[in-house]
């Protein structure tokens, strides 16, 4: 015992450090996905990631928005060391101001779809000049009237806030021979796929060992989830085997959502499966009728496949002769002061119903009689029926007489259906009665709460999963 759980352990902790290995690559995945997105806030707020991670995506400065900031370092040097009236600094607001010309017409964030950056840059410097031009905006902004007007270092910290930040998230991004963008992820991914491959390899390996039976394709297919860790594409499918591997290693919980997902996929499939084999059924039930074979199960002639008795017993006549009994000697009892006082009142309106007996009520004693005459009628009626029902079922002659009656109805209800209009209208009355059935309860059985349905079926669960509790 000690042994097995030793073994169940050491299973777990592998479970739990594959399935942590497995979410650590999922996190690697998505956050290459999202790199492209997020580049920017990276750049802002963590610029180390984009030193090492932009070599991996083929990222690189772009050159002219990378020559058009140096341009401007340049010029910042140079006021610093021989002032803004300088004809140094003019030639450098000169050549900036031609940058910014040939930046807004050749727009060199467009190769990474970043043009909207391009537009914001516009916007703020138009928007600070007040000018309605973004080239002539930035052709007074890089003036040196302009800049010694409004104060040189007031403006180029505008510069370095508010449009270095937008043209410094440009760059260029390789394209490899295929035409894509270039993406060396894979060398960060494949020590993972390798290590996965392995894993699913002793997997099926073990399973082959447990279950002789299967396939080598059918052993992988086993842990067919596993597949999607290999995939050197649609990488962010991955999600599904880590899920899975951290409910198996009791990292997660996953019961609630089971539950849900298993809800769904009923509440999908209950109403349509319901609708398909509740019409089969009636389909199948008008076909036998168009066939013929209620006609022949009603006359209790060969079916088009012979019946089949289990037991050797008439049902239907047992069930009518267990009717009987229950009828004569339990119900019938019960109800017999009720049948006295009914043909009592019967008897009674009788009497005043005739002209004689209506003058003779004025004779004294003649009213009391009558009652004791209308109970003494109405006790011996019922007692003589019951008594003659008694006799029916329990004498073997009555029986047998009986049984004879029932006999020579079904003769004579046979004979009588064998009559073509008979049997043609019955069947068309059933068939449109079937017919009815489907465009009218079928479709109350589509538009049912199915989520209700099971509700009510998960509360029944419940119900007999929880012990009774014993009363003492």
């Amino acid at each position: 015992m000690k042994n097995i759980k030793s073994s169940k352990q050491q299973n777990l902790w592998f479970e739990r450090i594959m399935a942590i290995t497995a979410t650590v690559n999922l996190g690697l995945v998505l956050f290459n996905l999202s790199y492209v997105p997020w580049r920017d806030f990276y750049l802002r707020k963590l610029p180390q990631i984009i030193q090492i991670y932009d070599p991996i995506k083929g990222i690189e400065p772009h050159r002219d928005t990378k020559s058009y900031l140096e341009t401007v370092d340049a010029l910042e040097e140079q006021v610093r060391q021989t002032g803004l009236e300088s004809s140094q600094v003019n030639n450098r607001l000169i050549q900036i101001s031609r940058l910014s010309s040939e930046m807004i017409d050749s727009n060199p964030f467009a190769g990474v779809n970043k043009s909207g950056t391009l537009e914001k840059i516009k916007k703020r410097m138009r928007s600070h000049i007040g000018n309605e031009s973004a080239k002539q905006s930035f052709a007074t902004f890089w003036s040196q009237p302009y800049l010694s007007q409004n104060g040189w270092v007031k403006e180029i910290n505008f510069f370095n806030e508010s449009i270095r930040p937008l043209i410094a998230s440009n760059y260029y991004r390789q394209i490899g021979e295929n035409g894509e963008f270039v993406d060396n992820f894979w060398i960060i991914d494949l020590p993972f796929v390798i290590l996965f491959g392995v894993e699913l390899l002793g997997r099926t390996f073990l399973i082959r060992r447990r279950h002789p039976g299967l396939s080598w394709f059918e052993a992988v297919l086993w842990r067919w989830y596993d597949l999607f860790l290999l995939l050197p594409f649609w990488r962010w499918l991955r999600i599904l085997p880590v899920v899975v591997r951290l409910d198996q290693a009791r990292l997660l919980d996953l019961h609630p959502v089971r539950k849900q997902i298993h809800q769904g996929i009923v509440a999908n499939f209950a109403e349509e499966l319901t609708e398909v084999v509740v019409v089969r059924v009636i389909n199948q039930v008008q076909g036998s009728i168009q066939k013929g074979e209620l006609t022949r199960w009603l006359l209790q002639q060969e079916n088009l496949r012979p019946y089949i008795d289990i037991n050797n017993v008439n049902e239907v006549e047992a069930i009518a002769g267990l009717l009987v009994k229950t009828i004569v000697y339990q119900v019938l009892p019960e109800i017999q002061p009720a049948i006295v006082a009914i043909l009592r009142h019967n008897i009674e309106t009788v009497f005043h119903q005739v002209p004689v007996y209506r003058d003779l009520q004025n004779l004294p004693g003649v009213g009391q009689a009558q009652t004791q005459l209308s109970e003494q009628l109405a006790n011996q009626i019922t007692t003589n029926l019951y008594k003659t029902l008694v006799s029916a079922v329990e004498d073997p002659v009555g029986a047998k007489l009986t049984s004879q009656l029932v006999e020579t109805f079904s003769k004579v209800l046979g004979s009588q259906i064998k009559e073509k209009h008979v049997l043609s209208e019955i069947q068309s009355l059933l068939f449109d009665f079937l017919e009815e059935i489907k465009l009218n309860y079928v479709q109350r059985l589509s538009q049912e709460d199915i989520d209700q349905i099971i509700e009510q079926t998960r509360q029944l669960r419940t119900q007999v999963s929880v012990p009774a509790v014993v009363k003492r």
